[in-house]
């Protein structure tokens, strides 16, 4: 996992966008936004069992797994509409949890005031936990490819709320905020 401020230079999305010389992020600042990275080692096709995998899912009550190939190959005509749908700037109601077993792809967060993006890329073993009611949007990186689990804690469903007015007065959002100010006044003291 590697974590920085995104340039906001035009061009395709799926391409770095790290200033010159990136300030890294560290994940106790992540953790101040509400995101939870671990890495978890991916495990062999012979033996699929996870026994950290299953310990995360089992503390924070993730009962439903499923995975998802986000790839020209594996989503044909409709990879391009998918990708531009998945980085439209979003927030969930639920929390996300995504844990990457092949590829690589970038989560893109807003920053504290929501103005800067914090760019997040994530590699084979990352795991990452983003909060409800945080605008977040996502890519792959270059090579067009991520295999990914997603944990649900029920039935799986991932429901895109658009930024705007809405989302802004959405209870879930406030909550969000509220957490996210405790979280900078605790780092500040």
């Amino acid at each position: 996992m590697k974590a920085y401020y995104y340039d906001d230079l035009p061009g395709d999305p799926r391409q770095p966008h790290a200033p010159p010389s990136p300030t890294p992020i560290s994940t106790a600042h992540l953790s101040t936004l509400g995101l939870l990275h671990r890495t978890i080692p991916v495990p062999s096709p012979s033996s699929p069992s996870s026994p950290p995998l299953d310990a995360l899912a089992s503390s924070r009550g993730y009962v439903h797994r499923d995975e998802i190939n986000v790839s020209p190959t594996a989503m044909g005509a409709v990879y391009e509409d998918k990708i531009r749908m998945f980085f439209a700037e979003h927030m969930h109601e639920d929390e996300e949890i995504r844990y990457i077993l092949d590829g690589a792809g970038y989560f893109d967060v807003r920053e504290v005031g929501d103005e800067r993006w914090v760019r997040v890329r994530l590699e084979k073993g990352d795991l990452l936990v983003l909060p409800a009611g945080i605008y977040h949007r996502f890519t792959t990186d270059e090579g067009d490819y991520v295999r990914a689990m997603r944990l649900f804690r029920n039935e799986p469903k991932w429901t895109p709320l658009e930024r705007g007015g809405d989302t802004e007065g959405n209870e879930v959002r406030r909550g969000y905020v509220q957490m996210r100010e405790r979280n900078v006044r605790a780092e500040g003291q």
